[in-house]
């Protein structure tokens, strides 16, 4: 049974290790801060300027000041801090982000990501992703394994705009999680009750299966 986006959220919550600065990109990832651990400091940034982001507020708590670069209303933990945008992008260009996690339309088989412009839409523009990818030495996306046509998403060359190059390491989807090595994709856990067959079917990017694969554990 395929992953909703809360469970993929909840998978990569597993990823975000005790210490970490995590920069969480607009759409899936941004629920991520929902299911890390208690027991671990972890520090949420976001490129308008905050560190120390919290869980979304309970309706009827938000505070329309207070939102992430999605424009989304969130919670500051205490000792969070505010900053401009120089501030902001200086943490990020300096590398001084441990984790990215970044949503994407298409990622290639060599770590491409295309996650910013469908041509003949609307864009107002790359924004904070470009320098993300630029400068994250650890880049895990969250994605659907395919799109609304059916298409695969995981594919041996992008179509769309690049946002980065080579600049992926992990993906996880609603069906798997895969690393990137060696221009190709490699399976490590499928969703639970999803076969390898599924995944083979739904990934037109060079697929590595090496043994049994296990079933995630949301």
């Amino acid at each position: 049974m395929a992953l909703t986006k809360e469970q993929i959220a909840q998978r990569i919550a597993k990823e975000v290790k005790d210490r970490y600065y995590v920069n969480l990109g607009i759409g899936i990832p941004t629920l991520v801060a929902n299911f890390v651990r208690d027991d671990i400091d972890v520090e949420f940034q976001s490129e308008n300027g905050i560190l120390g982001m919290g869980p979304f507020p309970f309706e009827g708590e938000e505070d329309p000041d207070l939102i992430n670069a999605g424009k989304q209303t969130i919670t500051a933990l205490p000792g969070a801090s505010f900053f401009d945008s120089a501030m902001s992008f200086g943490m990020i260009r300096g590398q001084h982000v441990d984790l990215t996690i970044l949503g994407a339309m298409e990622v290639s088989q060599n770590g491409d990501i295309a996650n910013w412009k469908i041509p003949g839409k609307m864009v107002k523009g790359m924004g904070g992703a470009m320098d993300l990818v630029a400068s994250a030495e650890n880049i895990i996306v969250a994605m659907m394994h395919t799109n609304r046509q059916g298409e695969s998403k995981l594919l041996p060359e992008c179509s769309l705009p690049l946002t980065g190059v080579q600049c992926v390491k992990k993906i996880v989807t609603n069906l798997a999680v895969l690393e990137i090595r060696d221009g190709k994709f490699h399976l490590l856990e499928r969703a639970p009750g999803v076969s390898i067959e599924e995944i083979k079917q739904a990934t037109a990017g060079d697929l590595v299966v090496d043994g049994e694969i296990p079933e995630m554990k949301i």
